[in-house]
């Protein structure tokens, strides 16, 4: 690149004039191309959540089970038996519209090694992914792509893709969201962290080669789309699962030994960030020499190789002592290994290629005074509560029901799930639709990890505050359904332009609602990312905060399915109003998109779930499925199609309209399968928690309290078509 470092240059980088002014200051001169890419980089949203962190702060990080919570490549809890659960969840949505296949891709394998440095060996892989009306011309190649490069990576890695969620909407047509999660397991006392130390030390560079794709990833994932997506191609990174899964094993051959200082991956904005933020974090200086970088092209410059997001590469710290064992690992996996620099004493980086310095920067001010923007909120006026009996009724319980089983948000996900492996490995207990969340036993122990990803973007975009809240607890009353003890979450905060009052409201608020969910139910955030600007010529998504849920379960054999078995005594458990306003049966039958959405009562929430959790581990219960989305005819009927098993269901109360009851969207509850129903409920007035039978499994049909009819193989059929049809298959 010809063109003069100057404050047109740093716009174009992203860097704006007030920005591109304090680079100019803190170096004291103007910068050199390599240095303005450092900073640029450094300073992007994507990086420095430089719009997000003063509300970050909000969210509560500990509890006595947390051992690393954000701030680190993973979050860290401990589950016992020596053993932590190390986790994350993650963004690649630009990539993902731009390169379907390798935007999902590389996310995955992105969130793989963020967990894998840590000394974790990764056990399951989830993911959330919001796409477009199914009639826009874009969405199915989209779809199609993204679930490729998922299962593509994942099931090349051997990490099993256990669990997810997949919503449409019109909002989403031009932004698709791709957030990868990745739980793994790791002794509690190997856990590996990123601050380097000490001066000499040799940093070590280790993985694939260096090439130009991805340049400026992290720039693009720090501005809105425009016309031009198309262009931004070069910037999407291109990943190789068979490298990774080398890189996975020669990284835990080496962690089995003293070697290592520190270790980060090379993610986001690539050899900058891991050098930065490693000797940032270190209080030291690292010196890197460029002409060791094993490189898969010819020419590339300084700027290339600081900024390249090319995958499957990590830095390290090591012993000195320690170097020639360390490269004998990686020689046997046939990775490179290349010693690139050492730790310093400076606080600086400096950077050189070919004989001459590219780069040299003082570190603490990258982090220090990078931008910290408060930016102008606008918080939305929230709806009106909706009043369910002034809402027609234009369908019997039988058609709206069936049309709400076939609709994209509802129906069957199983052309997706079937793409991916799922129990490679052999230790997953519950595969994708089998359970409210997945359980995933851990490798020569009883227990089980339960895993989840939730949100409602439709509530949040009613009313922030609620659809936050509301994204917490349904992600504990998943792990909650399944059996399992909530002990975290992980998020992944997907808005739009932040310059936006109306967005920067819409965050602020979201916060607020996962902050008091998250205190509530003992239920902290141990990491996550944030992923703003995500729009398309000025068109926003929906507020998306998505939650990765963690839990525990003491015993894998007591995980809780949702199937119907026959003859059993059908509980609801938890209170109903009939809140129709922005359920799907609003959306899907009466056409409106309305309302506010369902408040979340937290200690019903909480007093509901502890319930449920002790009915299950004491064996009272058969099976278990949350109302959620569609409400409560919906669960029924997914528990009936899941055990093909019919059910004969009781009238509702007079005062709730029939469609209102059935289909309303009231939080915490749980339909339970049991055999001695009056115990159940006797136990749950005891405890104080609303409870009534609905009914009794048992037949081929649904027969609804309206009179109608519907058999359980229909409904499947419905359910089951969307997909297949919609892409050709």
């Amino acid at each position: 690149m010809t063109r003069p470092v100057d404050a047109a240059l740093a716009r174009e980088f992203g860097l704006n004039a007030e920005e591109y002014a304090k680079v100019v200051e803190i170096m004291g001169r103007t910068p050199s191309l390599t240095e303005l890419g450092v900073f640029s980089v450094m300073w992007s949203e994507h990086c420095s959540y430089k719009s997000s962190r003063v509300f970050l702060k909000q969210l509560p990080t500990r509890a006595p089970w947390v051992v690393h919570g954000p701030g680190e490549n993973a979050g860290v809890v401990e589950i016992g038996h020596g053993l932590c659960a190390v986790f994350k969840m993650e963004s690649h949505n630009h990539p993902s519209f731009i390169e379907p296949y390798q935007g999902a891709a590389t996310g995955v394998g992105g969130i793989m090694r963020d967990v894998f440095t840590m000394g974790a060996r990764p056990v399951a892989n989830l993911n959330a992914l919001r796409f477009g009306d199914p009639d826009h011309p874009v969405t199915k190649r989209v779809v199609d792509g993204v679930v490729r490069g998922i299962g593509g990576y994942g099931n090349c890695v051997g990490v099993p893709t256990v669990g997810g969620e997949v919503n449409f909407h019109p909002a989403y047509n031009g932004n698709p969201l791709v957030n990868a999660m990745t739980v793994g397991i790791a002794p509690a006392d190997r856990i590996f962290l990123s601050a380097a130390a000490g001066p000499g030390n040799p940093v070590v560079y280790v993985g694939s080669k260096t090439g130009r794709d991805g340049i400026h990833g992290a720039t693009m994932a720090s501005a809105e789309f425009g016309k031009d997506a198309e262009e931004k191609r070069p910037t999407v990174q291109v990943g190789d699962p068979f490298t990774e899964k080398l890189l996975i094993e020669a990284c835990l051959e080496l962690m089995a030994t003293d070697a290592i200082v520190a270790i980060q991956d090379m993610g986001a904005a690539g050899l900058t960030s891991s050098s930065v933020e490693m000797a940032g974090k270190g209080g030291v200086g690292i010196a890197l020499d460029l002409d060791a970088v094993p490189q898969r092209e010819t020419g590339m410059s300084a700027y290339e190789m600081m900024l390249s997001e090319s995958q499957e590469r990590m830095l390290m710290v090591l012993r000195p002592e320690r170097e020639e064992a360390a490269r004998a690992i990686f020689g046997k996996w046939g990775l490179d290994f290349a010693v690139i620099g050492r730790i310093t004493d400076s606080g600086r980086i400096v950077v050189r290629h070919q004989g001459r310095v590219e780069a040299d920067i003082p570190l603490a001010p990258l982090a220090d005074q990078a931008p910290l923007y408060h930016r102008p909120t606008t918080e939305l006026t929230k709806p009106a509560v909706l009043n369910a009996a002034r809402v027609e009724n234009r369908l019997g319980l039988a058609r709206a029901l069936e049309q709400l089983v076939g609709c994209p948000d509802l129906c069957a996900r199983s052309w997706i799930w079937e793409q991916y492996d799922s129990t490679i490995g052999g230790q997953t207990v519950k595969r994708p639709g089998a359970a409210d969340a997945a359980v995933v036993r851990i490798d020569g122990q009883q227990m089980a990890l339960a895993l989840t990803t939730d949100c409602t973007p439709r509530y949040c975009a009613a009313d922030p505050e609620a659809g936050g809240r509301q994204a917490v607890a349904e992600a504990w009353r998943n792990l909650t359904a399944v059996g399992a003890r909530p002990l975290a979450i992980t998020d992944n905060l997907n808005f739009g332009n932040p310059e936006k009052p109306e967005v920067m409201g819409a965050f602020a608020s979201a916060i607020r609602g996962m902050a008091t969910a998250c205190e509530a139910l003992n239920f902290p955030v141990v990491s996550g990312n944030v992923s703003l600007y995500n729009e398309t010529e000025g068109r926003a998504i929906l507020p998306t905060p998505a939650i990765g849920g963690l839990g525990v379960i003491d015993d894998a054999g007591k995980a809780m399915g949702l199937a119907l078995p026959p003859w059993l005594d059908l509980v609801l458990i938890g209170g109903t109003r009939g809140w129709l306003g922005q359920s799907l049966w609003l959306r899907e039958i009466a056409g409106r998109e309305d309302g506010a959405p369902p408040p979340v009562d937290l200690p019903a929430e909480r007093a509901a779930g502890d319930f449920v959790r002790a009915q299950i581990l004491a064996g009272a219960v058969r099976a278990c499925h949350d109302v959620s989305d569609g409400g409560l005819l919906v669960a029924v009927a997914e528990m009936a199609m899941a055990g093909m098993t019919g059910a004969r269901l009781s009238t509702g109360p007079r005062d709730i309209p029939g469609h209102a009851y059935w289909f309303g969207e009231d939080q915490g509850r749980y339909v339970l399968a049991v055999a001695d129903g009056p115990a159940v409920l006797r136990a749950a007035e005891a405890a104080g928690v609303p409870a009534v039978r609905i009914g009794y499994s048992g037949g081929a049909d649904l027969t609804l309290p309206d009179g109608g009819t519907i058999s359980v193989a229909s409904l499947r059929t419905a359910h089951e078509r969307f997909f297949p049809a919609w892409m050709g298959s």
